[in-house]
């Protein structure tokens, strides 16, 4: 996690930290309960398999999760996640490599308040992207 990042240490283009998740079929079931999304999807191959899926899927709202972190652990305890949204582009399987990546691609001040928005990616073990995001951080600046 970054520590006492400030606004003027950000620039346009500059990437974010990458993460690598690799999600197991007890992660899926411990994230069902913690979730309440008990979509059968998630932990039940068979059923998965007669919907037409290759096998479990990993939980929209988890990967979700992950590029939050990507970010939260980027801007540090400073910064304050002001928007997150996710786009599903494809379907992630347990115990596959999700890496989880970002990038900034805008910095500026909007009524007094220092911002930046990033890019996100989740990309599977194949190089699919499957999950893109974008994220709006609020930043202290070193001016106040």
């Amino acid at each position: 996690m970054a520590e006492n990042l400030y606004w003027e240490d950000v620039a346009e283009g500059q990437e974010l930290p990458a993460l690598v998740k690799q999600p197991s079929k007890r992660q899926l079931v411990k994230y069902a309960g913690a979730s309440g999304d008990f979509y059968e999807v998630h932990y039940d191959k068979d059923f998965a398999v007669e919907t037409g899926l290759p096998g479990l899927i990993v939980h929209g709202a988890l990967k979700n999760a992950y590029l939050a972190q990507v970010v939260t652990d980027w801007m540090g305890s400073t910064g304050a996640l002001k928007k997150l949204s996710v786009k599903y582009r494809g379907t992630d399987v347990p115990d596959d490599a999700l890496t989880c990546s970002g990038r900034v691609t805008k910095t500026y001040v909007e009524d007094g308040v220092h911002q930046v928005d990033c890019a996100l990616t989740l990309v599977n073990g194949a190089g699919e992207q499957t999950t893109t995001g974008l994220a709006t951080v609020i930043l202290p600046s070193r001016e106040k």
